[in-house]
């Protein structure tokens, strides 16, 4: 099939007739698929059950350094713990903290703290008339809601396959103190999976921000969440850059097992430097006498070390590669050619990212919804909820069955021509 803006109004108005009869037929199916969440399916969590039996009430809970899990203590985490994270992030354990399941909530905190306190001696947030937030996007919605909630003034800056604008964003940092921090997912970024090039990565490390507190957020969750053994993206490590650049104060980088266990019960962790290390722990010794230690050694006992960790990512790759293969197979059959949408094709991560024509995404969304399928809300890619081109959809393919993913699929793809060929027959009009 010709591209929908080559087509004539006649050949438009007998495929939207189509493609209408088609939508009302998925009507009647009473769908009820999700697609909204990056979430792993049934199957993925199955494969960590194992962890429910790596402890039991008559085996020892002592660390090798004679740590009794059970008990107060340890606020940075055990040392065993530490050297398996450490592993998965390439960090020194030393330079680690592990803290409790969810890795949003670190950052959360990492925000907060800055707000009510400031960063290694410097004024805190909450004082200053205006903060301001990098955010790359396409990106993720919850890195946004932080910042927004905390009211820190969002500045959106485009990304490509090799990651964000860096010339805007060396400039903006450059002369405006107001600027605190950017958040970065640096490898198979949500939404669109991509992974940052060694010079986006070392231009990040050798930044000279006006603002002493600057910091980057790095948030490194899908750092082995590959979906190919022989074609797998690779990353220069931030903390090491940043130290060679002599700036080894400036990132802070985050990563989990939420997606890698269980999403409920993970660890989360922080990496950074000695002095930032000691600014927090300044704050968490009066939040708390210390994290799940059960959890954590739970965690060590399960994978034993990294390499029981990077087995354990291929079955979770296994699941789900079926699943990444099915949408693009679809969207490159349905749509393909046509001329009504661009989306990526990512070797690892969580997210596919779609971009519609502009001013199509949130009636593409809607119309899905109503046909059975929830999407990721249009929009929710950007700070505040605002994509001004109105074209990118986040596609979540991990959480659906295989053949309800597939339906899922067709039926988008079928709501993308729809959407598209009326709003092209408008403007013939």
């Amino acid at each position: 099939m010709k591209p929908y803006a080559e087509m004539t109004k006649d050949e438009l108005e007998i495929e939207l007739a189509e493609l209408r009869t088609k939508y009302r037929k998925y009507q009647g199916m009473d769908l009820a698929l999700d697609m909204s969440r990056g979430k792993p399916c049934r199957e993925q969590l199955d494969i960590s059950m194992g962890m429910m039996d790596a402890l039991n009430s008559g085996v020892d809970l002592s660390c090798e350094d004679g740590t009794d899990c059970r008990n107060y203590g340890v606020l940075t985490g055990i040392h065993e713990a530490k050297v398996l994270i450490g592993d998965m992030m390439e960090n020194n354990p030393d330079n680690i903290i592990i803290f409790g399941n969810s890795s949003l909530n670190v950052m959360y905190d990492t925000v907060s703290r800055a707000m009510t306190h400031g960063i290694l001696g410097n004024t805190p947030w909450c004082k200053l008339d205006k903060v301001k937030f990098l955010c790359p996007v396409p990106g993720y919605d919850r890195h946004f809601a932080i910042t927004q909630y905390f009211g820190i003034e969002m500045i959106p800056v485009p990304m490509s396959p090799t990651g964000p604008d860096m010339d805007l964003v060396e400039k903006l940092v450059a002369e405006d103190d107001a600027i605190k921090g950017i958040w970065c997912v640096p490898k198979y970024s949500n939404p669109q999976g991509y992974s940052y090039s060694d010079e986006t990565v070392r231009r990040f490390a050798r930044l000279k921000p006006k603002a002493k507190d600057f910091r980057i957020f790095w948030d490194n969750a899908y750092g082995i969440h590959h979906l190919y053994d022989d074609d797998q993206d690779y990353l220069i490590e931030i903390l090491a850059e940043c130290k060679r650049a002599g700036n080894p104060d400036l990132a802070y980088k985050f990563a989990s097992t939420s997606k890698i266990t269980f999403p409920g019960s993970g660890i989360a962790a922080l990496a950074t430097s000695p002095n930032n290390l000691e600014d927090i722990m300044n704050q968490m010794k009066n939040q708390t006498i210390g994290h799940d230690k059960v959890n954590q050694l739970r965690h060590v006992r399960f994978f034993k070390d990294i390499h029981g960790m990077t087995e354990h990512m291929r079955k979770h790759a296994d699941i789900i590669r079926p699943k990444f293969e099915a949408v693009e197979e679809i969207f490159d059959r349905e749509l393909g050619g046509l001329g009504i949408g661009e989306w990526t094709k990512p070797k690892g991560g969580y997210f596919i990212s779609f971009d519609a024509l502009p001013g199509c995404a949130k009636e593409i969304v809607s119309k899905a919804k109503k046909a059975g399928v929830t999407m990721t809300g249009a929009g929710a890619t950007w700070p505040y909820g605002k994509d001004p081109q109105d074209s990118n959809i986040r596609v979540a393919p991990t959480y659906p069955t295989l053949e309800d993913l597939k339906t899922a699929a067709e039926l988008f793809t079928l709501c993308v021509r729809l959407v598209s060929a009326k709003k092209i027959l408008d403007e013939m009009a």
